[in-house]
C-alpha cells in the first residue's frame, strides 16, 4: 500500500523557492533544503528530484507568481509612457528597498550564477526576459503610434534597453546600500523616452 505524503508539496516548493532566492543555488545544500523544508531527504528526492530539478521547478513557480499583471499594466487604454515609467520606477524602488534588495530577483540571480553553464536555467531566464521585453515593445509601439514617443526612436531597441536597465538595477541594488544609485540611473534612462 502506497504511503500518502505527510507534507504539502506546494508549500515545500514555495519554501525551497524562498531559500534558493535568498541564498542562491550553489550556496544551498540538500541538507539546507531538508532542514528548511522540514521533510526527509527521500521524500524530497521522490517528490522533486535532485537539487537542480528542484531549483528549476522553483524557477517555474517564481515565473508564475512574479509580475503577472505586467501585461495588464502596459496594456491599459490611454497614454502609455506613464505606465512604462511607473514600471521602471517600481523596479528601481524594489531594487533600493532595504527589505527586498538583498534577495534581488531570482531570474537575475540565476542569469549571473547558472545561465552561463546550465542551458535549462538559461532558457528560463530568456523566457522571463521575453515576458518583460515583449509587452514593453508592444507598449512603446503603441506610444509611438499615439504620438507619445518621437518617430525616430526604435521601440525594439528601447524595450531591450529598458529590460537590461531593469535587470541591472536588480544587480546594483543588491550590492549597493545607496538607493540614489539605482533611482538616478532609472530616471536618466527614462529621459530617453522624452521627445
Amino acid at each position: 500500500m502506497a504511503r500518502t505524503k505527510e507534507f504539502d508539496p506546494d508549500a515545500a516548493l514555495q519554501a525551497a523557492l524562498e531559500l534558493f532566492w535568498r541564498r542562491g543555488y550553489e550556496a544551498t545544500s540538500m541538507a539546507d533544503l531538508v532542514g528548511h523544508l522540514g521533510i526527509g531527504r527521500a521524500s524530497l528526492y521522490a517528490t522533486f528530484g535532485n537539487k537542480r530539478e528542484l531549483y528549476l521547478k522553483a524557477m517555474d513557480r517564481y515565473a508564475q507568481t512574479r509580475d503577472p499583471a505586467l501585461l495588464a499594466e502596459l496594456s491599459q487604454p490611454g497614454p502609455v509612457l506613464p505606465a512604462v515609467r511607473a514600471l521602471v520606477r517600481r523596479f528601481a524602488d524594489e531594487a533600493s528597498d532595504e527589505q527586498l534588495r538583498l534577495s534581488g530577483c531570482l531570474v537575475t540571480n540565476t542569469a549571473a550564477e547558472m545561465a552561463p553553464h546550465d542551458t535549462a536555467a538559461a532558457r528560463r531566464v530568456e523566457v522571463s526576459w521575453d515576458h518583460i521585453e515583449t509587452p514593453l515593445y508592444a507598449a512603446l509601439v503603441r506610444a509611438q503610434a499615439q504620438g507619445e514617443l518621437p518617430e525616430g526612436r526604435d521601440p525594439r531597441a528601447l524595450s531591450r534597453m529598458l529590460l537590461v536597465l531593469m535587470q541591472g538595477l536588480r544587480v546594483v541594488g543588491k550590492a549597493s546600500s545607496d538607493p540614489a544609485r539605482v533611482r538616478d540611473a532609472a530616471e536618466q534612462a527614462l529621459r530617453l523616452l522624452d521627445g
